[in-house]
């Protein structure tokens, strides 16, 4: 398989949240003696672990990872960030090994690597910490309604159970008066090197019940802990998101720990559910069961993408 694969090819796996994204790319770094950079937009906080399933170190040892806790939640790390940082990482592995793997499960990352980014002006802090704020008090149904009467064309096609990407549209549509959807060109950049893009998927069973035994194992590892020493920071951007949220209410009374953790398991089924719907529409993707395990199912797929 190693004779087959071109020089300088970046192997990006992909695919839902707890579908084993980690193990298969550890396994096809290890193949090719070389070296992971993760493309999850929440693993790179350095303050941040459980919650995130950040992989263990016994795994971190095992293959040199790359923007894993190399931030901070007080940075701003956005998808055009991370193309620059990938990017620049790339080019310095590929001085070692002519094969680096990329993984995760945050789409608009890896888009932003493989075909770069529509540029956006960039928006006032100000306008930004005002959305953020709104949203910290009022919630998702307020950054819904705002959507919906500022930026309708985006309400109607956009992710509206996404706070992120809702307060992203809303910054751009508050920020320039245009939709965010007006600043797309559809025109892909083209990079110096090949990309095998390859998804891991389940059976919607299998996934959920992944989904459901993770969180359960993620508060058996202390992750109310975890969210008790960030509650100071709980304002912060990178911390609106699925595990963070459902606990700094339960903190606040607003729920049981009981309907807390029903709750993660709920809103992470919803995000694999995001996660699958934006991987379907790259017909790039070639599809592996992860059932069949890394020989079958890596092998056969690695080996299908460069006839």
């Amino acid at each position: 398989m190693i004779d087959k694969i071109p020089s300088n090819t970046v192997i990006v796996i992909a695919g839902p949240t707890a579908s084993g994204k980690t193990t298969f790319a550890i396994q096809i770094a290890k193949y090719f003696s070389s070296e992971i950079i993760s493309t999850d937009s929440r693993q790179c906080y350095k303050e941040l672990n459980i919650g995130v399933a950040r992989p263990s170190a016994v795994e971190l040892n095992e293959v040199p990872h790359h923007f894993i806790a190399s931030h901070s939640i007080a940075d701003e790390v956005t998808a055009a960030s991370f193309a620059r940082y990938a990017l620049q990482k790339v080019n310095e592995l590929f001085a070692k090994n002519n094969i680096v793997v990329m993984v995760g499960g945050t789409g608009l990352y890896i888009k932003a690597f493989c075909e770069g980014l529509d540029t956006i002006p960039s928006i006032d802090k100000i306008i930004r910490e005002q959305i953020a704020d709104g949203y910290n008090k009022h919630g998702l149904e307020w950054l819904q309604e705002q959507l919906k009467q500022k930026d309708a064309a985006f309400y109607a096609e956009g992710e509206i159970h996404n706070p992120q990407r809702l307060m992203r549209a809303l910054e751009v549509v508050e920020g320039t008066g245009r939709s965010v959807l007006s600043f797309r060109t559809g025109k892909k950049q083209n990079r110096d090197f090949n990309i095998i893009k390859l998804g891991i998927q389940l059976t919607k069973e299998e996934l959920h019940s992944r989904i459901i035994e993770r969180v359960d194992k993620m508060m058996e590892a202390g992750l109310l802990d975890e969210v008790k020493s960030l509650v100071a920071y709980k304002e912060l951007n990178a911390l609106q998101t699925v595990g963070y949220a459902e606990l700094f209410d339960h903190l606040e009374g607003k729920t049981s720990l009981v309907e807390a953790v029903e709750l993660i398991k709920v809103h992470t089924r919803q995000y694999a559910k995001r996660q699958l719907t934006w991987f379907k529409k790259d017909s790039g993707i070639k599809w592996v069961d992860a059932g069949r395990g890394f020989e079958a199912g890596i092998t056969d797929s690695l080996l299908s993408s460069i006839k």
